[in-house]
């Protein structure tokens, strides 16, 4: 992304907006930063963090106080949109990438319906037909993919009216509301390891080098664990994605 068309939006501010962006550029650099570490090199985080003050312009000129929700709340989804926009912009993501992740949800799904449990690295990789170590290397690989996961809504879809729900159909509110109940159970439901990760990760907001120092392992082993507590959540909820 160029600085110019960030230059040029910021012009375009009163000062008195301007003080206000000062004063969230925090925030911008905050989501920046936490997406950057499940991110590859080739994403740089300057340009999330341009993406991000385009986002918190959008925000300050869209925002209705009106709609229920704070601003910071409302800032932060269009910020965050704004950066995935630019990361899908960038297509940087090979579609082999993509597939063996779907590989690997399919393989988990197929494990713990012939054993009726948490199915195991291992198990995973033989049913794959690879070799775990190449499994690892899978789940470091597609560890970026899980950007735009689950938990990663398109964020054209959270319009003002959705986030705050105040056009929402009571059969729309059901179904959303259910999909937040399976969800949270599933993550209640990961092995230990994993749901301490996913805690660490998105309560706690660690980055991966973190949780690592916190578990004693590396941070590449950290990748792996999100990577697969994702691609396992995706594969007993795919009913619902």
């Amino acid at each position: 992304m160029s600085g110019t068309n960030v230059y040029e939006q910021v012009q375009k501010q009163s000062s008195n907006d301007l003080l206000d962006l000062e004063s969230y550029l925090p925030l911008v650099k905050r989501i920046a930063y936490h997406l950057k570490g499940r991110l590859p090199d080739s994403v740089f985080v300057d340009d999330l963090i341009q993406s991000g003050i385009i986002g918190l312009i959008e925000a300050m000129h869209k925002f209705n106080a009106n709609q229920g929700a704070s601003f910071e709340t409302y800032a932060g989804i269009r910020i965050r949109g704004a950066m995935l926009d630019e990361i899908r912009k960038g297509d940087w993501t090979p579609r082999s990438v993509h597939r063996k992740s779907r590989e690997v949800s399919e393989a988990i799904a197929k494990v713990e319906a012939k054993f009726g449990r948490e199915a195991r690295d291992e198990e995973i990789a033989i049913e794959m037909g690879i070799e775990i170590e190449q499994y690892h290397h899978i789940l470091q690989d597609t560890n970026s993919v899980q950007l735009l996961s689950i938990d990663e809504p398109d964020h054209d879809e959270l319009s003002e009216e959705r986030m705050v729900g105040s056009s929402a159909t009571p059969l729309g509110e059901l179904t959303e509301n259910g999909f937040q109940e399976a969800l949270a159970q599933e993550i209640t439901n990961l092995p230990e390891k994993e749901r301490l990760v996913m805690a660490l990760y998105y309560d706690e907001e660690l980055n991966l080098k973190e949780i690592g120092e916190v578990l004693e392992v590396s941070e590449s082993r950290v990748s792996q664990i999100h990577s697969q507590a994702i691609k396992r959540i995706r594969s007993r909820m795919v009913n619902w994605i």
